[in-house]
């Protein structure tokens, strides 16, 4: 099942990854192994006729099979690969990927407490990396995509979604969306309904929580200081 058929009513999504072509190539390796092993193993079969035929055949046998499981893992490995989707929504996060054992998961924005990537010198040459969502229960409900494509804008993408960096497409288009349509619809003419007023320890814990978002790559120094105004401006 694709992630766009998982959508709830309103949701959309913002950003889509899929699993890099080194995914199949890291979860090969034991398949790898089996294949040498056959070979390995029918380079030992003995041939002849007898008991040494006997046990060259059965040798034969286990190289075999060794050989047709390691094959199969691999087509397996590239056939997950190539039906694997990971999407940032408006609401979720979502993932689906793997066939015989299927995994999907959404996790709300709202649960998460923190997201982590994990790109090694060769992820950061190919692009691919790990992305490990954070839950406010803990690691009961820590889920890890590994080897997927832009690693670094999915988590953004996430942080974006996450802290309302990024203007909601109504906004953008001029329309107000939400409960500000309702209040600007009751406003009097020629006015403007803003934001709600905040109190100065809500805007500083606000302020405090952007820029250790910053300090880690979340988000860009402008985004940072854009935020912060708007901060200001409410107090």
């Amino acid at each position: 099942m694709a992630v766009a058929d998982d959508l709830m009513t309103g949701e959309t999504i913002v950003f889509e990854s899929k699993k890099h072509w080194m995914a199949p190539i890291r979860a090969s390796l034991t398949a790898v192994l089996l294949i040498i092993a056959a070979a390995f193993v029918r380079w030992l079969s003995p041939s002849g006729d007898g008991f040494f035929g006997t046990i060259g055949g059965l040798l034969d046998l286990v190289a075999l099979g060794l050989f047709f499981v390691g094959l199969g893992w691999i087509v397996y490995n590239v056939v997950a690969w190539r039906t694997a989707e990971f999407a940032v929504s408006n609401m979720r996060v979502l993932r689906e990927e793997g066939l015989v054992q299927h995994r999907s998961s959404t996790t709300l924005l709202s649960g998460l407490s923190d997201v982590k990537s994990n790109v090694g010198l060769m992820g950061s040459k190919l692009g691919y990396g790990d992305i490990t969502l954070l839950t406010q229960s803990g690691g009961a409900g820590q889920d890890t995509f590994l080897c997927i494509t832009k690693p670094i804008e999915f988590r953004n993408a996430v942080m974006n979604q996450k802290i309302g960096v990024q203007t909601p497409p109504a906004a953008a288009a001029g329309a107000p969306a939400g409960p500000v349509a309702s209040v600007a619809a009751s406003a009097p003419a020629g006015t403007q309904a803003g934001p709600p007023a905040m109190t100065s320890a809500d805007a500083a814990a606000a302020i405090a929580s952007l820029a250790d978002l910053r300090d880690r790559g979340a988000i860009t120094p402008e985004e940072f200081e854009a935020k912060k105004a708007e901060l200001l401006a409410r107090m």
